[in-house]
């Protein structure tokens, strides 16, 4: 049973909220039989409810002393070890969607990293590393430092290591993932209205980490290195034309790393990276911009997840828009084709990725639309979506 939406919407949406009205319950049971994996990741994405209210309180305030447990416990009629892994890949979802919901003053980097740390405590194969400022300034991570100038909050650097392969040393998978707790445009500074959306700018970070968090609980056979730069955007102080394009400057040395350090076959990097791709193509698809050998990567994994993509024009003929200033590049390339001009410049960091024999296969996701619900969903209610972790943790 594929995850859609259609006829059965309204059903699904008075299903769902029968269920979060009923006081007292304490067990749901689900008829499973037809597709457990499906109705796991339904059913848990549907009781999701993200509030900071504090009557009663709630259990997504980070200062709590003790955990508040959940309203009832959701099972299948039949267990299996499909409803299990759709249960891992729903709560991983459910984790990046609090990541992205939880306020700037909440979710600062260092916030995030301890979240991170927290959740992959006491996983098999699992490294954890936060890297700070002086690493990246040893690295040579400018156009990541250029964004840090202008906020009081220390950046971090985060870096987790799956090792699920049989061979250790078996070249990896790499996920990238934009991570600016909270963005007013720097000096370019963003209108007041929906500015409190910027708190999900770290969606990128956030879903990566999550995708990454699932792949490792469902022990999948594989060696994955995450990297996520994580940092604030604020006024302060490559030719910098508009501070407010400051996600590609974060991701362009993330990118480098992770494609230099660790040699990976394939990278794909997740980004709430332009308004361009909100007006291209809204919410209900992810922007993905493929190198052609990385096209098939991503396959149809998406559809069954009702997590659906679509493909972006990754081309030179856009080229000029970012190569015409007295340095490499420019982060902007004007309004036209803005998502184009965005993953073009990310490419240029992505080290093998050209050439007659290409060494890494790559892939870019804009989620800056996808990234937020704005109409509720048979098991979505309004708010930040956490995609694409579905698709990524089934890739």
């Amino acid at each position: 049973m594929a995850m859609r939406e259609g006829a059965g919407s309204e059903s699904c949406r008075e299903r769902r909220k029968a269920i979060k009205d009923l006081d007292g319950v304490k067990t749901v049971k689900v008829d499973a039989t037809h597709d457990a994996h499906a109705s796991a990741v339904a059913a848990h994405l549907a009781a999701y409810s993200f509030t900071l209210k504090t009557s009663p309180p709630s259990r997504f305030n980070p200062n709590l002393k003790e955990p508040i447990p959940d309203k009832f416990t959701i099972t299948p009629e039949q267990s299996s070890k499909e409803w299990d892994e759709g249960v891992i890949c729903a709560e991983a979802q459910n984790f990046a969607r609090t990541l992205m919901e939880l306020p700037a003053n909440m979710m600062t980097p260092t916030a995030f990293t301890e979240r991170a740390k927290a959740a992959f405590a006491g996983l098999d194969n699992v490294e954890v590393i936060v890297r700070d400022e002086a690493w990246a300034e040893k690295k040579g991570m400018n156009s990541f430092l250029s964004v840090t100038h202008g906020t009081s909050e220390p950046a971090k650097f985060l870096e987790i290591h799956y090792k699920g392969a049989p061979s250790k040393d078996a070249q990896p998978l790499a996920f990238v993932g934009k991570g600016i707790t909270f963005d007013t445009g720097g000096i370019s500074l963003k209108p007041g209205a929906n500015m409190k959306l910027m708190r999900g700018d770290m969606g990128g970070a956030a879903t990566v980490v999550a995708s990454t968090l699932a792949i490792a609980k469902l022990k999948l056979p594989i060696n994955l290195v995450t990297v996520t730069p994580l940092t604030e955007n604020m006024p302060g102080s490559i030719e910098i034309d508009n501070t407010d394009a400051e996600g590609r400057l974060v991701l362009a040395d993330a990118i480098y790393y992770a494609s230099t350090e660790f040699k990976p076959h394939t990278l794909i990097d997740v980004a709430t990276l332009t308004g361009a791709i909100v007006v291209a193509i809204g919410e209900h698809y992810s922007g993905v911009s493929p190198t052609l050998r990385s096209s098939g990567t991503l396959g149809h994994s998406g559809e069954a997840e009702y997590d659906r993509f679509w493909r972006m024009p990754l081309d030179e003929a856009y080229g000029p828009q970012i190569y015409g200033s007295n340095a490499d590049l420019m982060n902007v390339g004007g309004s036209p084709a803005g998502s184009a001009t965005a993953a073009l410049f990310l490419k240029h960091f992505v080290d093998g990725v050209d050439g007659d024999a290409p060494k890494v296969k790559w892939a870019h996701i804009d989620i800056a639309g996808s990234m937020e619900v704005t109409r509720p969903t048979p098991y979505m209610e309004k708010g930040m979506s956490g995609r694409p972790v579905g698709r990524l943790s089934s890739t």
